[in-house]
């Protein structure tokens, strides 16, 4: 089963368009996992359980992994998650950007040594540099376009000569020419409903990545209604810091698992709203 189409098994049998960002701050641990060499495994795997049934995926960002010299710990979590829960595709949050012979390792990584379903890449090098992960053909490639951040300003919404805004520009590019394997998709951020729309407008039904509700403040509602595709889908919404730490207190897996139940709630909600 390639991405797009384990993407599409899980929209619909978890009824869910929520991805779980796993994010993983030591310093934000509870207190059962200070000290233990394994806490940022049996964190995430305790998140992962207790959230599985309300999402649609998991996204690890490997900087929170590698700034702990845990990626043997992230390897790990992601064969965990591959047989305890193999039908919720892998994201890997890596934001790769190379030139080719440098991207082809990247590549390597994500698809090989963690065996991800999909990663995160980022086009500023231009096409060779995202290559190597559509040569993998049933790989996800999800490239940055439009992104949560106020600083993503600064570049994304610079204007070409003709006028189109250069994150409209990797819209294009991505869903007319870079997709030969139909396993792309792009990162744009919940922050910037009015982007979403005219995004979608452009690529037709490719999934996007849309980071930023929960923490960042971006409006469910607001997302849904700007991403959604003609059959109710089309969307990974992420949310990390507000179900990873939704509370400090010995039910801290619970109050995640509560926490990414009423988000998928809302996601439902408001895809029902006219």
């Amino acid at each position: 089963m390639n991405f797009i189409d384990k993407l599409n098994h899980a929209w619909v049998s978890q009824d869910s368009l929520l991805m779980v960002g796993l994010d993983p701050d030591p310093r934000r641990f509870p207190a059962e996992l200070a000290g233990r060499p394994d806490a940022v495994l049996e964190f995430c795997r305790r998140i992962v359980d207790a959230t599985a049934p309300f999402a649609c995926g998991f996204k690890p960002q490997i900087a929170y992994f590698a700034a702990q010299q845990a990626e043997d710990q992230l390897l790990d979590l992601c064969r965990y998650i591959r047989q305890q829960h193999p039908t919720l595709p892998i994201v890997l949050d890596a934001k790769r950007g190379d030139i080719g012979s440098t991207a082809e390792q990247y590549a390597r990584e994500a698809f090989e040594r963690y065996q991800a379903d999909a990663v995160t890449v980022n086009p500023y090098m231009g096409r060779d540099s995202v290559q190597p992960y559509i040569d993998y053909g049933d790989r996800g490639v999800i490239i940055l376009c439009r992104t949560s951040n106020r600083g993503g300003a600064d570049l994304q919404d610079m204007r070409l000569a003709n006028g189109t805004p250069l994150y409209l520009h990797v819209a294009d590019q991505v869903a007319r020419v870079w997709d030969t394997t139909g396993q792309c998709a792009l990162v744009v951020g919940a922050t910037f409903p009015e982007e979403i729309a005219q995004v979608r407008r452009r690529v037709g039904d490719m999934p996007l990545l849309i980071p930023g509700i929960g923490v960042q403040g971006g409006d469910i509602q607001a997302t849904v209604q700007a991403g959604r595709t003609a059959d109710g889908r089309g969307m990974m919404i992420n949310s990390s810091r507000a179900i990873l730490y939704a509370s400090p207190q010995e039910d801290w897996a619970g109050a995640a698992a509560k926490t990414a139940r009423a988000t998928r709630g809302a996601i439902r909600q408001a895809l029902m709203a006219p």
